[in-house]
Parts: structure tokens; sequence; C-alpha cells
């Protein structure tokens, strides 16, 4: 769903929940999830040359940000039953 101003609203599709109670996520997958989000964002499935650099310093500033958010509700999620 598009709004004004450029503004998307929803989740892309291919982007996979990582918080779950009983699973910890992997280095690996915290980053495909990020790269993910980066493609989305950028447009880009795969960056020129030029964009590389942002496009791969992107991706390392997501991952660590979702790492931070998973370590800190990591403690309060209910398992899954």
């Amino acid at each position: 769903m598009r709004l004004g101003l450029g503004i998307v609203v929803g989740m892309c599709r291919s982007i996979k929940t990582l918080r779950q109670a009983d699973v910890v996520a992997t280095d690996e997958e915290i980053r495909a999830a990020a790269r993910q989000f980066v493609r989305k964002v950028s447009g880009f499935r795969e960056p020129s040359s030029r964009h590389q650099k942002a496009f791969e310093g992107a991706i390392d500033e997501i991952a660590l940000s979702s790492q931070r958010l998973l370590e800190s509700i990591s403690g309060n999620l209910a398992a899954r039953a």
C-alpha cells in the first residue's frame, strides 16, 4: 500500500520473521533479512559498483540494529505452543 509522498506501508513478504522465543536467529539469517530490506528500500537487487559501498554499509547497520533489537526482546518472549 502506498501513501502520499512516496511512503510505502506494509512488509516485504520475502523478509522472514526472526523473532521467535524457541529459536535463535543466526547471524546469517539476520544479515539476509537486512539485505532483503535494503534491496526493497533501494530498489536494487544488486547495486552497481558505484553504489556497492553504500549498499553494504546499510546492510551492516540494519543487521547490527536488528541483532540489538532481538537481543533486547528475547527475554520477554513467550514460547510457542
